[in-house]
């Protein structure tokens, strides 16, 4: 196919190797197994293979005995990497190969099970692409009845994908993207609104040095959280398997924070157009446990399931309600991946996003699709 084709090839298969290399415990058979990416050049040359590390239910695979960050050149575009699937939620080897070898280009073999409303293949492809200023080109397994479907071309403002939960038919994705991503990144919105003159609407349960924090005074700040702050509508909810404490939208417009653990989330925004749907700004500091351990600090506006709270954090496809927003939050990682989706399970680049001061923001100012969920998805490997 690569000989044929005139192009580098990253194919995904099952290998087997010989304990012999390997200075580490060895099966009782004598042999590893490993999920493996094997990469060709246009002549047809292996040049490159990658077991993955970060296994997910994988019970015929091994783990290897060491990470493998692996790059490999091209005439085209210099280099490229490549890691597997749920490897994209880990700092080894995919954030820090990266970084090590300054990697703008990842190619990508992946049997993604989606999981709304935070973790739809096309969403962490997209977040991920966004968040490192890198192309990403990423290949899923089209197969409906596991959930899995979601491929894509993303460079920093350009995305081309596939989404489709309705037929088991797969498409070719076909893309121009820049040599140098860093030259493609979104520079922002020409109308951010930043809040420092804004007055918040205390709607969480804010804490004595939380309150604090909000106020970024130097002077000593004693006062504790007054009567009128303590929240009447704050709620939990399980999303993605862990609880969120969420705050309700009750306005057409207004400001909402929501706080937990040592993570405030901060929400401005406006319905343009208006429906009867709930929506909730949640926030998650902790560890996440259920199909991998690995901590997060999230901070999300999502549409619910129904009319009850309960239903916060509910898998959703279609929405009615169009807003514009600015989600930001005071995270302790540096790892935020942007997240956009809107109906039809479809994703969005915002106007913006990047720190400013100590916070993480995201302006979304201009929207014209309904929205399903806006979220700051922080990865705070330090804490794994």
């Amino acid at each position: 196919m690569a000989t044929k084709g005139r192009m580098f090839l990253v194919a995904n298969l099952g290998t087997k190797m010989s304990c012999k290399p390997f200075k580490a415990q060895c099966p009782s058979d004598g042999r590893f197994q490993f999920n493996t990416n094997v990469v060709f050049n246009d002549n047809g040359t292996l040049i490159a293979t990658y077991f993955k590390q970060n296994l997910y239910f994988e019970f015929g695979f091994d783990t290897p005995p060491e990470v493998q960050h692996v790059v490999f050149d091209t005439p085209f575009a210099s280099k490229f990497a490549t890691f597997t699937c749920f490897d994209i939620l880990f700092f080894e080897p995919a954030v820090s190969l990266i970084k090590k070898y300054n990697v703008k280009h990842v190619v990508y073999p992946t049997a993604w099970m989606n999981q709304l409303p935070l973790l739809s293949a096309i969403q962490i492809q997209r977040g991920f692409a966004s968040a490192f200023n890198i192309n990403f080109i990423a290949a899923n397994i089209h197969h409906t009845t596991l959930g899995m479907t979601g491929s894509g071309i993303f460079s920093p403002s350009y995305s081309s994908y596939h989404y489709d939960m309705t037929n088991e038919n797969g498409t070719l994705i076909l893309a121009k993207l820049p040599v140098n991503p860093s030259e493609d990144v979104i520079v922002g919105s020409k109308d951010q609104i930043w809040p420092e003159n804004s007055e918040v609407i205390y709607s969480s349960i804010l804490t004595k040095h939380q309150v604090c924090e909000t106020e970024e005074t130097e002077e000593p700040c004693g006062r504790d959280v007054a009567t009128d702050q303590v929240p009447h509508h704050a709620f939990y909810s399980e999303m993605m398997y862990d609880n969120f404490t969420f705050v309700p939208l009750l306005q057409n417009e207004g400001m909402l924070d929501v706080c937990a653990g040592t993570l405030c989330c901060f929400l401005k925004y406006k319905k343009t157009i208006l429906s009867d749907e709930l929506y909730a700004l949640g926030v998650f500091d902790g560890l996440h446990t259920v199909h991998g351990t690995y901590s997060l600090q999230i901070c999300a506006l999502v549409k619910c399931g129904g009319l009850e709270p309960s239903t916060c954090g509910h898998e959703v496809t279609n929405a009615d309600s169009v807003i514009n927003l600015q989600l930001w939050g005071n995270f302790s990682t540096k790892h935020i991946f942007p997240l956009l989706l809107t109906s039809g399970v479809t994703v969005q680049l915002p106007d913006f996003s990047g720190w400013k001061g100590n916070k993480f923001y995201m302006n979304a100012n201009d929207m014209s699709s309904s929205l399903l969920s806006a979220a700051l998805y922080g990865r705070y490997y330090e804490r794994d």
